[in-house]
């Protein structure tokens, strides 16, 4: 005995192998036995009879291996090796082995099944090679939608049985057994032949002869099965079920043929509906993303000033809970709208579609410029509030210290006014306007003291002005009356001098007629003088200020005492910041090396990839709280008023855009993987093309994402040549211009290539099928061949027909099928 073995190891020997293990011990059910060799016999006699043969005993006529090569040569087509006519038990093993052989050669794989024991006549061998020949030139070829053999023709009866009662095809053996799934069949394609709403499901055996004799009858279909066995057994036999439905569905091979292009078109229809709907999504994203932008700038924007720190205070309060509330999910929104973008261009490259072209100002660079743009007012924005915090913190010092002064001068002035202008002097001795004058020189030396105080208010009120401070009309209205009082001061006291000098030559006059009473009454005189003089210096010497400065000093050092403190309480904000910040920074530019790494390195199958990346973005994501660690001492910061820090080149605005730039490259990272999972199933790509490509395309490579002359090289190096080709393959993977080819774009582009799509001709030879070959559709066509949503679909963006064959209501399939792939195919 010899084992049969396929000689190439095709996709479909797996299923055949699969199905080919047939239980045999099954077949000592003489039930079972029974209906395999009748359902087997008629289906070999159902092809030997187009040679004028046929058989009347399946173990007996198969024998000498005649039969079986001229079976062979029916159903294939094809001819088989010159059969052996002698009579000799080696020539009849000689033509069984022709005719194993043969199977063999088709990709089958036969176990334990010899020529000897066909020779001799093994029943159970037999039906187990007729049932082989059936699955590999009956069943395997079946394809509906993904699948194929066994599955494909229980799907293909599943949907062709779907919308009537009572019937629930699960299988092929029970679902059959009260004949109501083969009358389905039969109605479903040719309704004039069955009358199904007259069958009853407690019928069985009528049903099931119903069925078998219309077939046999108006389907040219030979009975193969008995009524009576199928419904007499417990479980009728799978193989002649599935033999039998087989022939079915080779008879409606036409109706099948319309199935397929319905199929095709619902398919490419699916495409299409799915890729509309991207399409609207990625433009509903993209303009809501844009109107945030466009409404958020103008706040970003907007510099009107206030008047005090805290106001400042809370608009930066303002602008950290737009950066950590509002800010995040748009920047997850510009990241999966990028992610959409070109999964969509993915989609539309797998399925032979133009490049989606966003509408004007939708662009994925037009967002890109637009974010800048944010990005750029955003950091105009916080310079604006730390300079406005720097210039209000400036102002209220500057504010403090003029009120201060201004209020020490105005005290020091109290008072002056009336002293000047006293006329003391009208009844004063001439020491006693002396001593007067003593006392003004002194008073003239004050005051010209205070000329500094004076000339530091009117400084102070010119930066406060210069500052644009708020309050400046109060200020300058203080600083005038000030300055109008010690110019009044000066005049007073420039009058009071002149007269005093006056009244001290009346009376030097005068004396000079006491001179002699003087002379007599010197030390008397000189007593009273020097009296005088010391109750003078007394009052001369008195200055509560100077005092007053004196009891200043202690509270001085305490005031700095409290300013050391604080700046001792900010530099340790500064370094829990900046350690922090060189943690987080060092961090994220680590993570971006690794990502560079990653998706040049990358080993494995691509969902191996995906899950590592994956798991590698939640180790990303899990790093969030030492960023919101930052964050709170960067909060801190701006509390203290802090505006620089010589422990770290990091800004927090540095890394936040680091950190946002990291999500979004491995986000796209990851994307970039899932798009090429895309392709690998579309396209039938295996592990090793991919490897080859990425070898390729990474060898050129010189920065993330090649430029056209390093992608040209790329080309060149895989044969392509000539600058027309070159413009041709760059208007394909590099539609929009940008200058870059992605990875993505370039296996996208290879594996069109080589690889098959549907395409406008099909489409439109699938149409005309349903069109019965006219040049033109109905949309009663459409709504009978089609699902209710495709068929809408279609009709809705069908033009009308216009030709001269036109009836009403004619709809053009072939300008719809061309617009569905763009204008190059037109």
């Amino acid at each position: 005995m010899v084992d049969y073995h396929a000689s190439n190891n095709q996709s479909s020997s797996g299923h055949m192998e699969q199905e080919n293990d047939w239980d045999r011990d099954l077949l000592l059910d003489p039930a079972w036995e029974k209906q395999q060799r009748k359902t087997f016999t008629a289906w070999c006699n159902s092809h030997l009879r187009k040679s004028g043969t046929q058989i009347e005993n399946i173990e007996e006529d198969f024998r000498d291996g005649l039969k079986l090569m001229l079976l062979l040569e029916v159903i294939a087509g094809e001819r088989l090796p010159k059969p052996e006519r002698g009579k000799m038990r080696v020539h009849k093993i000689n033509n069984v082995n022709k005719a194993l052989d043969f199977i063999a050669s088709k990709g089958v794989k036969l176990v334990s099944i010899g020529a000897e024991e066909i020779v001799d006549g093994n029943a159970k061998m037999t039906l187990g090679m007729i049932w082989t020949i059936i699955l590999r030139f009956a069943i395997q070829d079946i394809s509906v939608e993904e699948t194929s053999a066994k599955e494909g023709l229980l799907l293909w009866c599943q949907r062709k049985t779907a919308p009537y009662k009572n019937v629930n095809v699960q299988n092929f053996h029970m679902s059959w057994k009260d004949g109501l799934a083969f009358n389905a069949l039969i109605h479903r394609h040719r309704p004039d032949l069955i009358d199904y709403d007259s069958l009853r499901k407690d019928d069985p055996v009528t049903n099931l002869n119903n069925a078998f004799e219309v077939a046999e009858k108006h389907l040219d279909i030979p009975k193969m099965l008995d009524a009576e066995d199928i419904v007499g057994t417990l479980r009728p036999d799978e193989k002649a079920i599935m033999t039998y439905v087989s022939c079915f569905y080779h008879a409606f091979s036409g109706a099948q043929k319309a199935e397929t292009a319905a199929n095709r078109i619902c398919k490419v229809l699916a495409v299409n509906q799915e890729n509309e709907q991207m399409m609207e999504d990625y433009e509903k994203l993209a303009s809501e993303l844009l109107e945030w932008i466009r409404r958020t700038i103008p706040w970003l924007e907007n510099r009107t000033q206030e008047k005090t720190v805290n106001d400042m205070q809370a608009k930066q309060e303002d602008f950290r809970d737009y950066r950590c509330v509002h800010k995040p999910p748009k920047v997850q929104e510009k990241c999966q709208l990028e992610i959409s973008f070109n999964t969509l261009q993915t989609k539309l490259r797998l399925s032979n579609r133009p490049a989606f072209m966003p509408s004007e100002g939708r662009m994925v660079s037009d967002i890109n410029g637009a974010w800048h743009t944010l990005e750029g007012a955003e950091k105009g924005y916080e310079e604006w509030i730390l300079s406005e915090i720097r210039r209000l913190e400036r102002l209220e010092h500057l504010a403090e210290k003029f009120h201060q002064k201004a209020a020490i001068h105005e005290s020091w002035t109290d008072g002056k006014e009336a002293m000047l202008t006293q006329k003391d002097y009208e009844t004063s001795t001439l020491s006693e306007v002396k001593a007067l004058l003593r006392k003004h020189e002194a008073f003239e030396s004050d005051l010209a003291a205070h000329q500094d105080r004076v000339e530091q208010i009117a400084a102070i009120a010119q930066e406060l002005n210069e500052l644009d401070y708020y309050d400046s009309a109060s200020v300058n209205a203080r600083c005038q009356k000030i300055c109008d009082q010690w110019d009044t001061l000066g005049a007073f006291t420039h009058g009071r001098k002149e007269s005093l000098e006056r009244t001290e030559k009346q009376l030097e006059s005068i004396d000079e007629l006491y001179l002699e009473y003087a002379k007599r009454a010197a030390p008397f005189n000189n007593w009273m003088e020097g009296a005088m003089e010391d109750l003078q210096d007394m009052f001369i010497v008195h200055n509560i200020e100077e005092i007053q400065a004196m009891d200043m000093v202690p509270l001085r050092d305490t005031a700095l005492q409290g300013e050391l403190n604080k700046q001792n309480s900010n530099d340790t904000l500064r370094a829990k910041f900046a350690t922090q910040a060189n943690t987080v920074g060092a961090y994220i530019q680590a993570k971006m090396e690794e990502i560079g790494r990653i998706s040049i390195e990358m080993n494995g199958t691509l969902e191996d990839q995906l899950t590592s990346l994956k798991e590698y973005q939640k180790t990303i994501m899990s790093y969030m709280p030492e960023i919101n660690t930052l964050e709170g001492y960067h909060q801190h910061i701006q509390e203290a008023l802090i505006f620089d820090n010589q422990y770290t080149s990091y800004s927090m605005e540095h890394l936040r855009v680091g950190w946002e730039q990291l999500l979004t490259t491995i986000a796209r990272t990851i994307n970039e993987v899932e798009n090429q999972i895309l392709t690998r199933d579309a396209k039938g790509i295996s592990q090793e093309q991919l490897y080859e490509y990425r070898a390729s395309f990474n060898h050129f490579d010189k920065v993330r994402g090649p430029s056209s002359g390093e992608f040209k090289a790329c080309l060149i190096s895989l044969g392509y040549d000539g600058d027309s080709e070159f413009a041709r393959i760059m208007s394909i993977v590099d539609p929009n211009g940008s200058g870059a080819v992605t990875f993505q774009a370039f296996i996208d582009f290879m594996s069109r290539e080589t690889t098959d799509t549907d395409t406008a001709d099909q489409v439109i030879a699938s149409f005309k099928i349903l069109a019965a070959d006219k040049t033109f559709i109905t949309a009663e066509e459409l709504r009978r061949e089609l699902p209710p949503d495709q068929a809408e679909y279609c009709i809705a963006r069908m033009a009308p027909y216009v030709g001269a064959d036109a009836v009403p209501g004619a709809l053009d399939y072939m300008s719809f099928s061309t617009a569905l792939y763009g204008e190059s195919d037109l």
